[in-house]
């Protein structure tokens, strides 16, 4: 019994050691760490930060091996906590160049393989996208639009930055009436149902989710839409004899994968109309990478491509790249305020939601705003070209006026 008591004593020691140095390594900042048994120990000098509480020893050999997806569940279900800002830690983590999370080009050799097929893309989709309106509408602003917002001034609200985005893209598209418009992975509407209102053109928005589709139909409904825009509950790679002048994407070949972005060009390419422009808006990573935590229980079959993929595969269609910005500030700042109205909604998240998808998506929201202030990740615009597009303006003003 003397024996069994003193393997246990020196496991626990070990473990704790192992956290001790394993945090102060990454994190590089001062915190706090409290374990199970109520042992308090500060990291590095000065005030603490923040304070990490494991409620129970985490297997050293799991967080060795699979650190995202051991880490993540532990949070998840409470057997990690956090006092202070979620936020604080995982800026920590990313700001460490060797830390374990960051997008380094090796992470995606860690995913398993991915396979989005038609069948499986229609899957992931509904698994993120089909989890309730209601849920998102909690915390997203009135135009029901996920994706990065744009900031002119620091006093916009999240609702202005949204109308700010699209109005931005759709002045790079250099819409004029009477065009047709394809939006691959719509969301709710806001986009195309905007340029109509706008600019009197012809829109097609095409989704995997049941819920935004629904949605989407009723907003296109309400406007008075009917004969400009159309939603269907399609794959992009099922847009058979339809030609487009402009084609749009916002958020969506995040979940393309890897092995399937050329099929994505290809059929943006043969979708495009002669000297057409498309819009790309994506999450970058510096050289291309997932992250086993997102894959499991946000993204199912994602993949953040490089720059230089995603250029790469418009060269080999012979498009021609007229634009790239990047906006990873603004999705940083589109972030913060969905992780705050989150907090905000939770009386009502609550009544809907188990504590385990809480704080799934608590961490979710606040590791990517931490990732892009960081610059982890990235968000860019692509415009390009099927052909030259010489009655596009000789200057950029078109598009500030």
């Amino acid at each position: 019994m003397i024996a069994k008591h003193n393997a246990t004593t020196n496991n626990i020691h070990i473990t704790k050691t192992f956290y001790k140095n394993l945090l102060k390594r990454l994190l590089q900042v001062t915190c706090t760490i409290r374990f199970w048994d109520g042992e308090e120990v500060t990291l590095g000098d000065g005030p603490s930060k923040f304070t990490i509480v494991f409620y129970e020893p985490l297997s050293i050999s799991e967080v060795i091996s699979n650190p995202s997806v051991t880490l993540g569940e532990a949070y998840m279900h409470k057997k990690l906590d956090v006092e202070g800002n979620i936020r604080d830690v995982i800026e920590a983590l990313y700001n460490n160049p060797n830390s374990f999370l960051r997008y380094k080009g090796k992470l995606s050799k860690l995913v398993r393989p991915i396979n989005n097929s038609l069948k499986n893309s229609k899957e992931n989709a509904s698994y993120h996208y089909d989890i309730g309106n209601d849920f998102y509408a909690l915390w997203l602003d009135k135009t029901m639009t996920y994706s990065c917002g744009y900031f002119k001034t620091s006093e916009d609200t999240l609702e202005q930055a949204q109308i700010n985005k699209v109005d931005h893209i759709l002045k790079k598209l250099h819409l004029k009436k009477g065009n047709t418009l394809l939006d691959i992975g719509c969301g709710w509407g806001q986009l195309i149902i905007t340029a109509a209102k706008k600019y009197q053109v012809h829109a097609l928005g095409v989704t995997l989710s049941t819920e935004q589709m629904e949605k989407a139909k009723q907003r296109i409904k309400e406007e008075g839409l009917e004969d400009l825009v159309e939603v269907q509950l399609q794959d992009y790679r099922q847009i058979k004899n339809q030609k487009f002048d402009r084609i749009v994407s916002v958020g969506m070949i995040e979940h393309v994968g890897k092995d399937y972005l050329h099929e994505y060009f290809s059929v943006v390419n043969d979708l495009l109309t002669e000297g057409g422009l498309s819009l790309l808006h994506c999450i970058t990573s510096l050289k291309g990478g997932s992250n086993r935590w997102i894959d499991k229980y946000i993204f199912p079959g994602g993949y953040l491509p490089s720059v230089t993929e995603l250029i790469t595969h418009m060269t080999e269609e012979a498009f021609h790249l007229i634009d790239l910005e990047s906006l990873r500030r603004h999705y940083c700042r589109t972030l913060e305020h969905w992780a705050d109205n989150f907090e905000q909604a939770m009386d009502k998240i609550t009544r809907m939601k188990e504590e385990d998808f809480i704080r799934m998506w608590r961490l979710y929201l606040n590791a990517c705003a931490a990732s892009f202030h960081t610059g982890n990740i990235d968000i860019h615009q692509f415009v390009f070209s099927k052909g030259l597009a010489d009655d596009l303006p000789w200057t950029r003003d078109y598009i500030y006026q």
